[in-house]
């Protein structure tokens, strides 16, 4: 069976851990891992604090590497513009061991419609 994007997506977050926005900004407070799976360009424009942007086209060849995911057991916040890279980043990282993986139901819109903390690239 081929299955389309929104297929993939729904099948995804029938075995993932979605959040809302309260439980998100819990997550933050408690040092949790954020994940930004969007481009660079969207992740630019603005992002959750504290942030790492690694683009959800390179996830599986950059997250063994990089420092804030070497610690595998702790709890990471993954998002995306909507929501569904994020459940299919969600997904793959509890693929690869990371055990306590969320992503943010409704991704940065959902965040921004909520008028919550956005932190801003000052380098571009």
């Amino acid at each position: 069976m081929i299955l389309n994007v929104e297929q993939m997506v729904g099948e995804a977050k029938t075995q993932i851990r979605e959040v809302d926005t309260e439980t998100a900004l819990r997550m933050i407070a408690e040092d949790a891992v954020v994940l930004d799976v969007r481009e660079p360009s969207e992740y630019a424009a603005g992002s959750l604090p504290r942030a790492v942007n690694i683009p959800r086209g390179v996830l599986e060849f950059s997250v063994i590497d990089h420092p804030a995911l070497t610690r595998r057991e702790y709890p990471i916040l993954v998002y995306c513009r909507s929501g569904g890279r994020s459940a299919l980043a969600t997904r793959t990282l509890q693929d690869m061991g990371c055990g306590q993986v969320a992503s943010l139901a409704g991704g940065f819109e959902a965040w921004s419609a909520k008028a919550l903390p956005v932190a801003r690239d000052t380098e571009s």
